[in-house]
């Protein structure tokens, strides 16, 4: 652990240790034969630079085999392409933040400041290879010969065979000469910014053949994004798809990059190309890719709507499409990462909502009963599926589970408190834990045969909080409400406590969870003399579908319904709550909840500080908005009446609004248009505004 100085504060720690995530071990492969874990690590809590590292099982030791500090020039530029990858992610680590490894483990690839590096695990040695730019997203196929990575939009292959080394452009603007809105092996905005898919190429398993993402950003509308604090320094241009507006295009098409016949075309080598073939115009989102044999693979595409997802399947000799698993909703269907996934003999295994819980789906039928919440599918064999799933009677925390597939047995993996997950890699488990009783997460290495014996732990470096969290949880007011209460360490007697509401609020994230580090920022809020209220309501994960659903065509009332709910019952439940002193403060979605809060509810919330807020959903992304309130070109009601903008002369309470410059995701539009709203309502309020900065606020000062 970082020794922290005197004069340290819990907002600085925070900030340094990028949420305590610095120095934890991340980013796990494990090999087939289960005695080798290799993962991600930088040196202290406050290091933000990260190595390669790999444990050996059979020898109980570790290795460092890259630090970047030491094993690279350092020179070279990030791509464009790696910058956006990293604000999907919400990535602010440097060094190495990615890496690629061969099935067996046995040689690995990364890029560093733009540059390729390939080395093997035997010799732990790193050579550079020498390409025409800066490279993004290197991936190994599976035998360990070839590595493809994309520059400037295009797909390159390279054999790491040194005798006989080729460098192939694969598919881009130089083999098929296309315009510089076109480009191949990437993921398009919405893919990474909603649908949790990051990656633009796959190999197949054999390592021959590769399939490949286009994306045509031509359709979609041009927004720019400047800093005002600079004006040396000119605006950028980002593609932007706001709900109702035109998308990308994406399409896929497989190469055979083994094969011997190859034709020069404008300076790059021309392969067998298979363009897959699917009704586009029906079906816009391509959801997923994986190859399920070395001839076939599966492609999950999505209407516009959402409200239907299609598995098709199709081969290298018959491109076309041939649907295998249709899943559809009157409202929508939601993308759980992992599913589909594949089993040897072809059998799809998906997670979909049935009995009013998302369920592990086998052949489409379902395997698990209703009283857990499937929310990741994180490894699947012939024996086994192991996935991470939510108690409904506990949505706090998070477990991992496994279902044996001759057995028809569904096991428990983790313990049941604390927030798990998971990397598995032939019969080794690699568990990760947090809980409201470590200061640290713990990572221990585990045997899928018997998960209680614990075969190594995995060192955490991270920095252990400055406040210790004092937290209850309770299920609040006539719907149970989630909540965790954050109080000070010493409450005097007949003390009365002004109020922090802390919620994020909305679809996808839960705030009220059973880990250490997830409540100390409001800690630190309640150590100030307040008692922080951090609220699951409607419209979050973890407690089925009808409670997800419900925030259909409407992101406002039931969401703010349940933070007046959730507060009013805490006051019931402890006397010493000040119903007469409520703020709310939050981020994002959170941010909207918070400006909410004081234009809709004035009689119970007094103050708001609103973080990078959306406040008109018609400047949001097409895939998420359109997810939860239509398309605004059908019926725009829903967006009007949960727009902040209309609301603007009803302010009568402070108002603080914060947003990064930089903010390419809620841009900073957002704010500005509320701010000139209440201006020209005569509302008074404060704007702090960030330069320099995105979606993220990495930054320490």
């Amino acid at each position: 652990m970082a020794e922290t100085t005197l004069d340290d504060t819990f907002p600085r720690q925070y900030a340094r240790t990028q949420r305590f995530t610095l120095g934890e071990p991340r980013t796990f492969s494990i090999s087939t034969d289960g005695n080798r874990v290799i993962y991600l690590r930088s040196r202290s809590g406050s290091d933000s630079v990260n190595c390669l590292w790999e444990y050996d099982l059979t020898t109980s030791s570790e290795r460092l085999i890259v630090d970047p500090l030491v094993d690279s020039d350092g020179a070279g530029d990030v791509s464009p392409e790696e910058k956006a990858r990293r604000e999907r992610l919400r990535e602010a680590g440097s060094g190495i933040t990615s890496y690629t490894v061969d099935k067996n483990a046995r040689v690995y690839a990364f890029a560093l400041s733009g540059q390729l590096y390939v080395g093997d695990f035997a010799s732990g040695t790193t050579t550079l290879i020498e390409t025409k730019g800066p490279v993004f997203d290197p991936r190994l196929d599976p035998t360990g010969n070839r590595i493809a990575f994309v520059i400037d939009g295009e797909l390159v292959c390279v054999e790491l065979d040194v005798a006989n080394r080729k460098v192939r452009t694969i598919a881009g603007r130089s083999v098929f000469g296309e315009n510089e809105t076109v480009a191949w092996g990437v993921a398009d905005f919405v893919a990474a910014e909603e649908m949790g898919r990051y990656r633009g190429f796959w190999w197949s398993p054999n390592g021959q053949r590769i399939a490949v993402a286009r994306v045509d950003e031509s359709p979609v509308a041009q927004w720019t994004i400047s800093d005002p604090s600079q004006p040396s320094v000119p605006a950028r241009t980002v593609r932007y798809p706001a709900a109702g507006s035109n998308n990308a295009v994406v399409s896929i098409s497989m190469f055979d990059v083994a094969d011997s016949t190859i034709s020069q075309i404008h300076g790059s080598s021309q392969i067998q190309r298979r363009d897959i073939e699917w009704d586009m115009s029906l079906y816009p989102y391509v959801a997923d890719v994986h190859w399920i044999s070395d001839e076939s693979i599966h492609i999950s595409v999505q209407t516009r709507d959402q409200c239907m997802v299609v598995i098709g399947r199709a081969t290298w000799d018959e491109p076309l499409v041939v649907p295998a698993q249709i899943e559809t909703s009157d409202s929508w269907v939601d993308l759980i990462p992992g599913s589909p996934a594949t089993l040897t003999d072809g059998t799809i295994v998906s997670v979909a909502d049935r009995n009013g819980v998302k369920r592990l789906l086998i052949g489409g039928s379902p395997v698990t009963p209703d009283s857990i919440d499937i929310r990741h599918i994180i490894a699947t064999d012939d024996d086994a599926v192991v996935f991470m799933a939510i108690d409904t009677t506990r949505p706090e925390s998070w477990t991992i589970w496994c279902w044996d597939t001759s057995t028809s047995e569904l096991r428990q993996l983790s313990e049941s408190d604390g927030v798990h997950s998971a990397s598995i890699g032939g019969s080794t488990l690699v568990l990760r834990r947090s809980s409201l009783t470590m200061p640290r997460a713990n990572v221990s290495v585990r045997s899928l045969d018997d998960p209680r014996a614990v075969l190594a732990d995995i060192e955490s470096l991270s920095e252990i909080p400055l406040v210790e969290p004092n937290v209850r949880f309770l299920r609040a007011g006539s719907r149970g409400i989630p909540c965790a209460i954050v109080l000070p360490q010493h409450i005097p007697a007949g003390s009365r406590l002004p109020v922090l509401m802390d919620p994020y609020g909305g679809p996808h994230a839960q705030r009220v969870v059973d880990s250490y580090a997830a409540h100390c920022t409001s800690q630190w809020f309640a150590d100030q003399g307040f008692a922080v209220i951090v609220a699951d309501g409607r419209g979050t994960p973890g407690l089925g579908t009808e409670w997800e659903r419900s925030i259909r065509h409407d992101l406002a009332t039931a969401v703010l319904e349940d933070q007046v709910d959730a507060l009013t019952s805490v006051a019931n439940e402890y006397d010493f709550i000040d119903m007469s002193r409520v703020a709310i403060r939050g981020w994002s979605f959170g941010g909207y909840l918070a400006a909410l809060a004081v234009l809709r509810r004035p009689d119970v919330f007094h103050a708001a500080v609103a973080g990078a807020p959306v406040t008109d959903w018609c400047l949001y992304d097409t895939h998420y908005t359109e997810r939860y309130l239509g398309d605004p070109n059908v019926d725009d009601s829903p967006y009007e009446r949960t727009s902040l903008l209309a609301l603007a002369d009803r302010l009568s309470r402070p108002l603080l609004l914060i947003h990064g410059l930089a903010d390419d995701n809620v841009v900073a539009a957002h704010t500005l248009q509320l701010s000139a709203a209440l201006l020209a309502a005569g509302k008074p309020h404060e704007v702090l505004p960030l330069s320099g900065v995105t979606h993220m606020t990495p930054q320490a000062v």
